[in-house]
């Protein structure tokens, strides 16, 4: 697979409102302050589908709307790729409850909401955007997984591609089996060329051990959601620093992610 040139960044975390937000902290000039996400309203989706839409779907569809904000990209022509280990547990828990009720009845928009590609639905069609668009899961290994995707079809299908990585926590009892701990999702927007815009080229290199976060809040928040597990490359891109940044992947194995500051 060859590079990719990132030409805009989405990020919605506690206490990291939006990419812009939270370039000086992970620059290291201003200090991490943990704070709620409060309530998320994309400006893509109408009243009504923000209405029904789950907590995992408007995070990641404000992410994907502030990189391809930033950019001035055209929604409509990207490729996509959303990766979730999880999807939105919550209505998930609520289904399980349902079914375990005397009659058993499940609310349709219950149900449409708790496939995996959910967010990228909404997306397509709140974009009218109809390039490929993958939806895959990979438990706690989404930002490998993901990036390799994206790449692949970047190189491949020779488009743009929109990487979305999102996690919510879910509801006990749920969560002692996947302790998700808060709500994030981040967005890349992988280009095949270079563009006055561009914050850093990608490649996959080796690497050999994953890599952490020196901040203590911001390691708690790397270790407690797949989607967070990208902040030591947020950080070198928001630095404008090169580098190479190691991801775990499956197996104990890691894949490295070599980042060139323009």
């Amino acid at each position: 697979m060859n590079g990719a040139f990132v030409d805009a960044i989405g990020l919605i975390a506690p206490g990291l409102a939006s990419w812009e937000s939270a370039v000086p902290i992970l620059s290291g000039t201003a200090p991490y302050a943990p704070q709620p996400i409060g309530l998320i309203q994309p400006a893509l989706l109408p009243a009504n589908e923000r209405r029904r839409s789950p907590l995992s779907v408007r995070i990641a569809l404000r992410a994907a709307e502030e990189a391809t904000s930033a950019a001035g990209a055209d929604a409509s022509a990207l490729a996509s790729v959303f990766a979730t280990s999880d999807a939105d547990m919550e209505i998930i828990h609520r289904i399980c409850v349902a079914l375990a009720g005397p009659e058993r009845s499940v609310s349709p928009t219950d149900f449409h909401n708790s496939v995996c590609n959910a967010a990228s639905g909404y997306w397509s069609i709140a974009t009218g955007a109809r390039g490929p668009s993958t939806a895959l899961s990979a438990y706690d290994f989404n930002l490998a997984a993901g990036l390799q995707e994206a790449l692949a079809q970047l190189s491949i299908d020779d488009t743009d591609v929109l990487l979305v990585l999102f996690d919510v926590p879910p509801p006990p009892p749920l969560y002692a089996a996947r302790p998700v701990a808060q709500p994030a999702a981040v967005a890349l927007l992988l280009c095949r060329q270079r563009s006055a815009r561009t914050l850093a080229q990608l490649s996959i290199c080796e690497a050999t051990a994953e890599q952490t976060m020196a901040d203590a809040g911001l390691e708690g928040l790397r270790r407690t959601n797949p989607a967070a597990r990208a902040l030591p490359l947020l950080q070198l891109l928001a630095q404008r620093r090169s580098g190479i940044v190691g991801i775990r992947s499956y197996d104990d194995r890691f894949l490295g992610v070599r980042v060139e500051a323009p």
